[in-house]
């Protein structure tokens, strides 16, 4: 075993990055690790791995519990097991203890242990159990438990418009509303020209065309609807001045769906891993965890107003592809932020074009607050645009996302969006395609939501007046809303909030007492956590903990919609402050 060491000190890093990754594997680790074959592994051997393995990637608490459990006797395969589970556990204040009681209310008494059931949290999918989305987490949970039993909660953990009273526009609504009618009652009925203007009737017809005398219950095609598909390419053109084809354009159920799909495309292996903003919106660390590849973070410079650096994108590089061995595949960019609201200037996009360029790595850009600017003296820019107009940037593959579920539109439920390929394999995209097709189509009422964003009502007809205050009255309420709440929060002592110039969120940094952070290692969860709790329970405040989006090490704070209306949010600013001072007093 001595002369064999540097080989199967090697064997084990790879299969247990390879268990990181993917969450597969448990077994031929667990044999690597019992050197003598004995069946079970002594605390030598435990030892002799745990040297050899990065010490980030294993649970500081897992790591000095197998070396004393390793001490006292061997550990056995379903001891091993069972530790894998702690060693790669998820961050602390993510363990869905209020899932576990709504379990237990539903069944009438007490989970029963995992030996009990077949499929447990040994035998499921690993990467799946440490896949989290903080958005919807525990906290969440708790608040609608909350609101089960009568308490008013004020739902900020989320950028769902409609959810907390933004109305809908009316010619979107008319529109979607002749088109899904049976046609005898909606488009070819004589008398809804008294019943709606004529160019909501003349766009209904159109669209009704569009996709055929099977009407909005019948599959399209998998890439959606080729009508719909040339206004989402019109779009793109007329907003960058570059011409994009609607062959390069794939209509999904939101940008959630269309990135998982790239990112299901993607990745290839346990080495491949993702560079993403950090703070991130999770959906990304979550799809990355559940394919099985790994996650590169870089951070977004807080006290620069969430810059972008090249010095960062290039330092984060090299330590994960020299130090770690990674492929770095692709980079995410949100622009405008999420969860952090800035907004990108030109030559922060220039960087990050420039960047992926030069190390041929694919660029996803997360566009879909590109309408939620509120700062005038910042305007969005697309990736596209930069890429095509930047020197250097000629053979840099890009994949944009848009959605119909936010900007002012805030139809998340209809889950409408696109992504627009520009530089991809031509193979890659007929597996894109390929990939579309399992899923046979996005839903067409989506399909119909993106085609009337990218071509909304023009000057000149009927309903354009109409459709133009009401997007005015939603951005002015936003802009009035974003404003108020980071001046609100950054009033508060203890608290710092940069400018929430774009989309529908404020981040800001909280400054707990000390004994707030011993109380939370008490209770095995994240500071923000305990602290989102605390405001949850005294207030009715939902909002999502810092920890679930990344951060530096540290920090503490959390992420708010300004989404609900303004005189809630008025009070919802009040209630953040008399929150703040009774945990404070609390906790010094």
């Amino acid at each position: 075993a001595t002369k064999a060491s540097p080989l199967i000190a090697k064997l084990q890093q790879e299969c247990w990055d390879g268990y990181v990754s993917t969450g597969r594997g448990c077994h031929t680790l667990f044999q690597l690790l019992d050197t003598d074959s004995s069946g079970a592994i002594c605390w030598q051997e435990i030892r002799f791995f745990l040297e050899n393995v990065r010490e980030s990637d294993i649970n500081p608490n897992a790591r000095k519990e197998v070396l004393e459990s390793a001490a006292e006797g061997v550990i056995t395969f379903p001891k091993f097991q069972q530790w894998l589970i702690k060693a790669t556990m998820v961050d602390q204040g993510l363990k869905n203890t209020y899932a576990m009681e709504n379990y237990q209310a539903s069944i009438g008494n007490a989970p029963k242990p995992d030996s009990d059931h077949s499929w447990n949290k040994h035998t499921m999918s690993q990467s799946l159990r440490r896949m989290q989305y903080a958005v919807r987490g525990e906290v969440v949970i708790r608040a609608d438990a909350l609101a089960a039993e009568g308490k008013k909660i004020i739902y900020t953990n989320i950028g769902n418009p409609h959810a907390v009273g933004q109305k809908p526009l009316t010619y979107y609504r008319q529109v979607l509303a002749l088109c899904d009618l049976p046609a005898e009652c909606g488009v070819e009925n004589s008398q809804i020209a008294s019943a709606f203007p004529a160019d909501v009737v003349e766009r209904a017809i159109e669209m009704r065309k569009a996709i055929g005398p099977a009407g909005t219950g019948a599959y399209t095609n998998s890439q959606g609807i080729m009508d719909f598909r040339k206004d989402v390419a019109n779009f793109i053109t007329m907003r960058d001045q570059h011409v994009a084809i609607p062959s390069n354009i794939f209509l999904a159920n939101g940008a959630s769906h269309a990135i998982e799909q790239v990112l299901t495309a993607l990745i290839g292996n346990n080495r491949d891993a993702i560079m993403i903003p950090i703070p991130q919106y999770p959906i990304y660390s979550a799809i990355i965890s559940r394919l099985g590849a790994r996650q590169v973070g870089y951070f977004l410079d807080e006290e620069s107003g969430w810059a972008i650096t090249e010095r960062e994108l290039e330092l984060r590089r090299t330590a994960a592809v020299e130090r770690d061995g990674l492929d770095i595949r692709a980079l995410t960019l949100i622009n405008p932020g999420n969860p952090t609201g800035q907004v990108c200037s030109r030559d922060e996009l220039e960087i990050i074009c420039k960047f992926c360029a030069k190390y041929d790595i694919l660029l996803l850009a997360d566009e879909v607050y590109q309408r939620n600017i509120y700062d005038e003296n910042k305007e969005f820019v697309s990736a596209k645009k930069v890429a095509v107009e930047t020197p250097g940037c000629e053979n840099l593959q890009l994949i944009s996302f848009h959605s119909t579920s936010k900007g002012f539109i805030g139809e998340c439920g209809r889950r409408g969006g696109y992504m627009e390929l520009h530089n991809i394999d031509p193979y890659v995209q007929t597996q894109l395609y390929k990939l579309a097709s399992s899923g046979l189509c996005s839903g067409v009422d989506g399909q119909m939501m993106t085609s009337l964003m990218c071509r909304p009502p023009m000057p000149g007809e009927d309903s354009f007046e109409l459709f133009t205050n009401e997007e005015y009255g939603i951005f002015d309420s936003l802009k009035r809303k974003a404003i108020s709440l980071v001046k609100g929060l950054n009033e508060i002592d203890g608290m710092s909030c940069n400018p929430s110039d774009g989309a529908m969120y404020a981040f800001p940094r909280v400054e707990l007492p000390p004994k707030a952070i011993d109380e939370a290692v008490e209770q095995d969860v994240t500071p923000d956590t305990l602290y989102a709790l605390s405001l949850l329970e005294e207030t009715g405040i939902c909002v999502v903990p810092a920890s679930g989006f990344g951060q530096k090490e540290g920090r503490t704070g959390f992420r708010t919609t300004f989404l609900p209306p303004e005189d809630e949010l008025d009070r919802a600013i009040v209630e953040f402050k008399r929150h703040h001072d009774l945990f404070c007093q609390k906790y010094t």
